[in-house]
């Protein structure tokens, strides 16, 4: 597509910065699926925990299962000489520096709403560059269909690697058409500064119309195939989710409804809002034409 997205919000709709640093403390019995860590799961009951449990209460299997492990452990993320391998079926593969591969590319802030898997939501205001203009200038080739990304894997950084507590690298896949869509980017940054450990540094996916846990982190990895590729929550539990992931009010999770969400910094008591399908995102409908609407994608 031709065309460059133009945002629809305004800083006036944007999560609060210390909502969003600390949406965990607010959040009681939230695991984060897509933000904080690349996991998606969920508690079986939004009962508030203690104010300890709030204060600590956190998901990034990389550093570990305990709620308190990110926390204490996501500082040890070694971001320096940060680098991504770009290959498959691509004209120009190779061993990119962060600089290197985006930035003579043109930056922007996307202000976007976000969809937990979970029902939950907030509004970010994102930094960073097209991923189409990342693939064009890498040069995707015929047969190309898809976009694979991992994600980093440091064990002597990451207890929850060393442990195996799920496979590791973390992997995501996107469909060509959906990768090429101008509402995809790559982020480096939120509210003008880098993004921080706990949030995917130094680069990170963000499909603004499906659930989170697509959104993967701390990206090292970006492939393009010809076949659909292997994701770690779909591989994991196919049952509860999909490839696709496009958010849809009209198809509930196995354990949880996605009618309605909660949206962070509404408070804990707040009225739920409806879900809106593709996350408001009408315009990316076009490329589910003929898929079923109703079906978990």
């Amino acid at each position: 597509m031709a065309y460059r997205w133009k945002n629809n919000l305004t800083q006036a709709d944007v999560t609060p910065k210390g909502m969003w640093l600390n949406r965990r403390q607010i959040m009681a019995g939230a695991v984060g699926a897509g933000l904080i860590g690349n996991v998606a799961g969920a508690a079986d009951d939004l009962e508030p925990n203690s104010l300890e449990d709030i204060r600590s209460y956190n998901n990034y299997y990389e550093f570990g299962t305990g709620k308190s492990d990110p926390a204490e452990n996501a500082g040890a993320l070694d971001t320096s000489n940060w680098t991504i391998k770009v290959g498959g079926m691509v004209d120009n593969p190779g061993e990119y520096t962060l600089d290197e591969l985006v930035g003579d590319l043109t930056q922007e802030e996307r202000i976007y709403r976000f969809r937990c898997v979970e029902a939950w939501s907030m509004v970010v205001p994102w930094n960073g560059v097209e991923l189409a203009d990342v693939l064009n200038k890498v040069g995707v080739q015929s047969g190309g269909n898809y976009v694979a990304f991992e994600t980093v894997v440091q064990p002597e950084n990451m207890p929850g690697v060393r442990r195996n507590v799920i496979p590791f690298p973390y992997k995501e896949g996107l469909r060509m058409d959906e990768a090429m869509h101008p509402l995809t980017m790559l982020a480096t940054g939120i509210y003008g500064e880098p993004l921080a450990n706990q949030n995917g540094a130094p680069i990170r996916l963000v499909v603004p119309w499906k659930y989170g846990f697509k959104s993967i982190k701390s990206i090292v990895s970006i492939n393009v195939v010809a076949e659909q590729p292997e994701t770690t929550w779909k591989d994991i539990n196919f049952r509860e989710y999909g490839f696709f992931a496009n958010v849809n009010p009209n198809v509930s999770h196995p354990r949880w409804s996605q009618a309605t969400e909660r949206v962070i910094g509404g408070g804990l008591f707040s009225a739920r809002k409806d879900t809106l399908l593709y996350n408001g995102y009408d315009e990316v409908a076009s490329l589910y034409e003929g898929m079923d609407p109703n079906a978990l994608y």
